[in-house]
C-alpha cells in the first residue's frame, strides 16, 4: 500500500473512530431518512451536541446528507457501509466465541483447564 493509500485509511479511520460517527452512519443503513430527533433515538445515548458535531463532520466528508425528509446516507456513505455489511456476521460469530470462552460461573473459573 502506497503512502497515499495508508493517508487514506488513517484519515477515514480517525474520522470513523470519533465517538458515535458509525453509529449514526449504521443507524442511516436502511436508506430511510430521518429527522435528527429520530437519528438521536436511533443511535441512543447520544447529546444533541455530539449529533450535531458527528453530522457535520460526516456531511463535510461526504457520507451523509439532508434532504427535505430528513438526513440519509449519500452513495459514498453507502458504499462505505455496503463495504462494512460483514461487520454484522463478523460480531455474531466473535460474540458467540466470547461467550464460549466465558466460564459461566465463579466454579467452573476456579477448575483447572
Amino acid at each position: 500500500m502506497s503512502s497515499k493509500d495508508q493517508a487514506a485509511v488513517r484519515q477515514l479511520l480517525a474520522l470513523l473512530e470519533a465517538r458515535y460517527a458509525l453509529r449514526v452512519l449504521w443507524a442511516l443503513r436502511d436508506g430511510h431518512p430521518q429527522t435528527f430527533r429520530l437519528l438521536q433515538d436511533s443511535v441512543g445515548g447520544i447529546t444533541p451536541n455530539t449529533l450535531n458535531t458527528r453530522i457535520k463532520e460526516l456531511r463535510e466528508a461526504g457520507l451523509l446528507c439532508h434532504g427535505g425528509e430528513g438526513y440519509c446516507l449519500t452513495a459514498s456513505g453507502q458504499d462505505l457501509l455496503k463495504r462494512l455489511s460483514d461487520l454484522q456476521a463478523f460480531a455474531g460469530r466473535w460474540q458467540v466465541g466470547l461467550v464460549k470462552k466465558t466460564p459461566a460461573t465463579p466454579a467452573e473459573a476456579s477448575r483447572p483447564a
